[in-house]
């Protein structure tokens, strides 16, 4: 079957084959076909290494597609069955899943550490434990989420993670109050949705802020009162919040600079809620007095922070009240030959969100 595969962390370019196979199928599992798999900004940082993925690899953890074949013991899901891919899996017997705090089940990255695939020259792994950039994989039966026939491949790819992730960190883990202030820094795919959660939440003053034309005139059209280049950003906690600062500040790009600077539009007892995925070895420096003085919640949030399960529901109830948009998320449609071209986009910040039909 065909794959696009990443031989070396690193490289900017995939290689599109033909000869890959999806390996690992037999009990508690499920084979699927791929329809639809979204390009996210972690798929860029896996391929450059910030973050941690062995290699080579398929990347993509975006994915929806029908249920081709079901492993013995597995319950509830038959072959024809429309899914999404979840890539991080619940257990349900892990402290974190009987706290309640299933977003941060371990299972899913135990599974990372695994081939997804095999092609005559070795063995390929499947970035996040999935790798949705191929037309057939083998996951574990909880990744695979059934979804409403209603609800069309490449929006349901998306809420795989993405829209999930945004509109979770709204609504699960700064738990955005109505008539509050919100500034977004980093209007890509995840900080759009991160606007649409804060428009449902009631916030009165949302201002996006990132250095790309092109998202900034989008961030107006997915819920932004305002959006600005970063340079603007001081200016407009001036005269939005007479130089307090935000009630919710979003970071969204997943770097200690932007995080400190989301730390210092936040207002004093404010929340900074961390949305970006950074690198390891990227520290944010913070003085004990100021973290003491200012009572500012600093809330990461993964996953959306809450209930995968429940947070899918969520969106899709949103998305048929037509208080979220999803289709218009998705600015770049290509086919997974064109994949490199999709990500050339990506990196200039030209396409919003992209999706790729396998």
């Amino acid at each position: 079957m065909r794959a696009a595969v990443l031989q070396e962390t690193g490289q900017e370019k995939l290689e599109v084959v033909d000869d890959a196979e999806a390996v690992g199928f037999g009990p508690g599992k499920v084979r699927l076909r791929i329809k639809a798999t979204g390009l996210c900004h972690s798929d860029l940082s896996a391929m450059s290494g910030v973050l941690p993925q062995p290699a080579p690899f398929v990347p993509g953890h975006e994915g929806a597609g029908e249920v081709v074949e079901v492993g013995e013991g597995v319950t509830g899901l038959s072959p024809g069955d429309r899914v999404l891919v979840c890539w991080l899996p619940a257990c349900g017997d892990c402290p974190s899943c009987l706290r309640g705090q299933t977003q941060l089940c371990l299972t899913g990255f135990l599974n990372a550490g695994t081939p997804n695939y095999r092609r005559p020259s070795g063995d390929l792994y499947g970035f996040a434990g999935t790798g949705t950039f191929a037309e057939e994989m083998v996951v574990g039966a909880a990744c695979a989420v059934p979804i409403p026939d209603d609800l069309p491949f490449e929006i349901a790819a998306l809420i795989g993670c993405g829209v999930t992730t945004g509109i979770g960190a709204v609504l699960n883990t700064a738990r955005v109050e109505p008539g509050s202030s919100v500034a977004v820094i980093g209007c890509g795919g995840v900080g759009l949705s991160v606007l649409q959660g804060a428009r449902a939440a009631g916030a009165a003053e949302i201002v996006a802020v990132d250095p790309v034309a092109a998202r900034r005139e989008a961030a107006l059209r997915f819920g932004a009162t305002e959006a600005v280049e970063p340079d603007g950003l001081a200016d407009a906690k001036g005269r939005l919040t007479g130089g307090e600062g935000f009630d919710y500040v979003f970071e969204v790009v997943g770097r200690s600079a932007t995080a400190r600077t989301a730390y210092e539009t936040t207002r004093r007892g404010g929340t900074l809620c961390v949305v970006g995925a950074g690198a390891m070895d990227d520290f944010l420096k913070l003085n004990m007095f100021e973290l003491f003085f200012d009572e500012k919640r600093i809330l990461p949030s993964l996953y959306g922070g809450g209930d995968v399960l429940r947070s899918y529901r969520r969106v899709i109830r949103l998305w048929r009240a037509g208080r979220i948009d999803l289709a218009s998320l998705i600015t770049h449609r290509v086919r997974l030959e064109e994949v490199n071209d999709a990500l050339t986009q990506m990196r200039s910040g030209e396409a919003l969100r992209t999706t790729i039909t396998i």
